[in-house]
């Protein structure tokens, strides 16, 4: 049985492909309510309405329930990744983090937090290019798998693989985490141009020197190149830079057009760019579109003064 923690749109997509695939899924909510609704419907009626749960997905309010998991996949917000394990006994199950992002009061990444919550643990992280909806429906999805032990790792793809989500496996937790986390705030940059009307020239450019950024970051915290070049670093910038399903880019969009964004979305890449900015400056870091993001989710620059900055900072070769 594989344990899925957290049933917003991608843990519940998750569930949906696995069980899908045959095998026996356990999907838990934190809500009673929202469990027993699931459990009724046989549906995600609040996240992923038109997919319907195949036969081998349950559904449960109960953390005791995930503790005889094969693996325990979990996806929560990476925010409150560290308070939704605290309590449990998962030392024998291995932990797969599928959030991203960095914790604002650590700087630690996903499997950061959970070596330090529950010491011992098996960690590794699902990350790469994909939409719940897609995972949800059936559609053609390949994800990396990070994991530091490779005989860990080479379990787990076996059991996380279906013939609709392909997994490719690394030992790079660091390149993996940090590209699911700063594609974040290189697809708020990107929307934030769109939004303000700059055109798909200057979302480009923003997307190319953002990825520059990151493969920066990347080599000053020990990922590998070829990490960042792949699904988990390049691919899901790609995706999420420019699709307005991505509620990352979607923050953007509103920045840079000025219009309200509903408060209650989780949106990483907002937490994200203030980490990687204090972790920056203790490592002597210039990012400069990170700093922009973070100047204008506190309003404290406006998108043409953030451009303007951007456009006249020292010329250079590339």
């Amino acid at each position: 049985m594989i344990g899925v923690m957290g049933a917003g749109a991608f843990g519940t997509a998750l569930a949906i492909a696995l069980a899908q695939n045959g095998v026996p899924v356990r999907l838990w909510a934190r809500s009673e309510e929202h469990a027993t609704a699931m459990a009724q419907h046989r549906r995600n009626s609040r996240y992923l309405p038109d997919a319907a749960f195949p036969t081998q997905l349950t559904v449960t309010a109960d953390y005791n329930a995930l503790l005889d998991s094969e693996a325990l996949l979990i996806a929560v917000p990476l925010q409150h990744l560290r308070p939704a394990i605290a309590d449990m006994t998962l030392a024998d199950v291995p932990l797969v983090a599928c959030c991203k992002g960095i914790e604002l009061t650590t700087g630690l990444g996903p499997t950061g937090v959970l070596s330090e919550t529950v010491p011992n643990a098996k960690t590794a992280i699902l990350t790469g290019p994909s939409f719940a909806a897609d995972i949800a429906i059936g559609r053609p999805t390949a994800l990396t798998l990070a994991c530091e032990d490779r005989s860990v790792g080479a379990a787990l793809q076996d059991l996380l693989t279906t013939p609709t989500l392909r997994l490719y496996r690394t030992t790079d937790t660091v390149g993996a985490e940090l590209g699911g986390a700063l594609k974040n705030v290189i697809a708020i940059a990107s929307g934030a141009v769109i939004g303000a009307g700059l055109g798909d020239s200057a979302r480009a450019a923003t997307l190319t020197r953002g990825f520059a950024e990151m493969q920066r970051i990347g080599a000053a915290f020990g990922a590998q190149p070829e990490t960042m070049m792949g699904l988990s670093g390049l691919g899901d910038l790609t995706l999420t830079c420019t699709s307005d399903l991505s509620r990352n880019y979607r923050l953007g969009l509103s920045l840079g057009s000025g219009e309200r964004f509903d408060p209650t979305i989780t949106v990483e890449g907002a937490a994200t760019a203030r980490a990687m900015v204090d972790l920056a400056r203790q490592r002597g870091l210039e990012v400069p579109i990170t700093e922009m993001v973070t100047h204008l989710l506190d309003g404290s620059i406006s998108i043409a003064d953030a451009i303007h900055t951007l456009m006249t900072r020292p010329l250079k070769e590339e």
